[in-house]
């Protein structure tokens, strides 16, 4: 019988922690850049769940099946935190989470986008911002803050995508947010501007990471 060699010295059999930064876009990545240490872990719990459900509507070949996979996600949230299946790192980040249950919007409102054009930007918009008023209750700030800047990238986002071109982002939102918060006005601010300039090319830019500095250090 051959014998399975050890594991190389200094490695753990266990696997690996998951990198969940990795599966974020460039301009999330940089935008939880400017999350305070304190905050940067619940805003990257957040940003990856977004993200996870970006890429089930994404990828999607049958609306059906991209469905079935976001049931599961709104079915787990509506849960006990006691009764969720082991092994989905995910879920392992938002089970020490007070209200978990209040993320099941954004489910909602990407599974909107499945749906037969017009897309359904405003069910979208709402599913976002409503995470992230849960998240600005997690990090101790005032939820009514989060709103217009939430549905400003959550529309502006959806402008960036072809089949969404004729949607045009509300008015900016005004004024600034707490450091704790300031990854939602950087995102919020560099994807407006990519929006009014011409589509997702303009997220890259040098300009477009000026902006994103600027925001990020001053609010605004």
């Amino acid at each position: 019988m051959r014998r399975r060699s050890p594991p190389p010295s200094g490695r753990s059999a266990i696997a690996e922690p998951v990198d969940f930064a990795q599966g974020l876009t460039p301009l999330a990545r940089l935008a939880l850049a400017y999350a305070p240490a304190g905050a940067r872990d619940r805003w990257l719990t957040l940003l990856a769940l977004d993200a996870r459900l970006a890429g089930v509507v994404r990828t999607a070949r049958e609306p059906m099946l991209a469905q079935i996979k976001l049931a599961w996600w709104r079915e787990r949230l509506a849960g006990d935190p006691a009764g969720w299946p082991k092994g989905e790192p995910l879920l392992a980040r938002l089970a020490g989470w007070a209200d978990p249950a209040g993320l099941a919007p954004l489910v909602d409102g990407w599974e909107a986008l499945l749906a037969e054009p017009p897309v359904d930007a405003a069910t979208f918009a709402a599913g976002r911002a409503t995470a992230l008023t849960v998240l600005a209750r997690e990090l101790g700030s005032d939820p009514a803050l989060v709103e217009p800047f939430a549905h400003d990238w959550a529309l502006a986002d959806l402008a960036l995508e072809s089949e969404a071109s004729a949607i045009a982002p509300v008015p900016p939102a005004s004024g600034s947010l707490p450091r704790t918060l300031r990854p939602l006005a950087v995102l919020a601010g560099v994807t407006r501007r990519a929006a009014a300039r011409g589509g997702a090319p303009a997220l890259y830019p040098p300009g477009a990471w000026l902006t994103a500095v600027r925001i990020g250090l001053f609010g605004r």
